[in-house]
């Protein structure tokens, strides 16, 4: 049997492109024509009344992922057990309200103000504070006087905004994050106007330990009872360790079904329902998270205990995940 010529071998770079061609035609043909005999066959089994051959799972980089020992389970009392004692708990039981202290680096950033308002109008009950030239430990001395129970650091570089540092009030954690992909609401075209109802809440896909207790400190900034008529809706959604940060707005709209023609158009009205549809209108900002830190208690670089940290040898495969 002939072996096939790969044009890696190949050092001639017009007969490499050559033979590079070739295969690439020879696969579609082949795509091509397994897809006839799949349409064939669902054809002949929706003939015969039997159900249609199962459509194949296309292979993705989510669903070949490494195992991981620290997916958490449904049944894993171990971790129903934790959630009850750890720092978030007295928020999600809803014991106390989250006061929320929102501050920034000491360097002026030209988007900062514009994105800590944006943050102002997500996040209910938070307030802005200048940053002065106090130090961050002070900052947090201060917020545990006062009752707040989360601090947000919004870090700017070359005046631009790079890096949330969330800080669990009183007792941590700190979760460091990477900041990218910034879009302001004034950019975004079309956006709505969020009212101060308090949003509800998705977490989407935080699926490891260390997802799970990111997910529990996200959710301890926003109230657990949110405000269903002001239709407002925040998203994280965890993906390939990249948290993808979205807000909308959506409606229901009661849309009609077309007439047929040739019949009475108020008859047919009263006799076919209209069709519920839902649209969606993002109110903004968007941006895009990663995490690079979480250490236990609250900030502290010099003598302060790390629960996991992102190093770059951690990067063996495009396939491991640790959220």
């Amino acid at each position: 049997m002939k072996e096939t010529l790969l044009p890696s071998s190949i050092k001639n770079k017009e007969k490499r492109s050559a033979v590079h061609a070739k295969l690439k035609q020879q696969k579609k043909v082949e795509k091509k024509r397994n897809q006839k005999v799949r349409e064939a066959a669902e054809k002949k089994a929706l003939e015969l009344g039997e159900d249609p051959p199962p459509k194949k799972t296309p292979r993705t980089i989510e669903n070949t992922r490494e195992l991981d020992e620290t997916v958490c389970k449904p049944d894993d009392e171990e971790l129903f057990a934790g959630n009850d004692a750890d720092e978030f708990s007295s928020i999600l039981k809803q014991e106390c309200i989250p006061k929320i202290l929102i501050t920034t680096s000491r360097f002026h950033s030209s988007r900062g103000p514009d994105f800590i308002e944006d943050l102002r109008s997500i996040i209910p009950n938070a307030h802005y504070y200048k940053r002065g030239t106090y130090d961050l430990k002070k900052i947090v001395e201060y917020a545990k006087k006062k009752d707040f129970t989360s601090v947000i650091v919004v870090h700017t570089n070359r005046r631009e905004p790079d890096a949330l540092l969330i800080i669990g009030i009183p007792n941590g954690p700190t979760a460091h994050f990477k900041l990218s992909k910034l879009v302001l609401r004034k950019d975004i075209k079309n956006h709505g106007n969020p009212t101060s109802h308090q949003p509800e809440l998705v977490l989407n896909n935080f699926t490891t330990r260390l997802g799970h207790r990111v997910g529990r400190l996200i959710q301890s900034l926003f109230p657990q009872d949110p405000h269903f008529n002001g239709r407002r809706v925040v998203t994280f959604h965890n993906q390939r360790d990249f948290v993808f940060f979205r807000h909308h707005r959506y409606i229901f709209e009661t849309k009609e079904s077309k007439t047929p023609e040739g019949k009475d158009k108020k008859e047919n009205k009263a006799a076919r329902p209209g069709k519920v549809v839902a649209r969606l209108q993002e109110c903004g900002p968007r941006f895009t998270l990663k995490l690079t830190s979480l250490q236990y208690g609250t900030f502290d670089t010099q003598g302060g205990e790390y629960e996991w940290v992102h190093k770059p040898e951690m990067d063996t495969s495009r396939r491991r995940f640790f959220l």
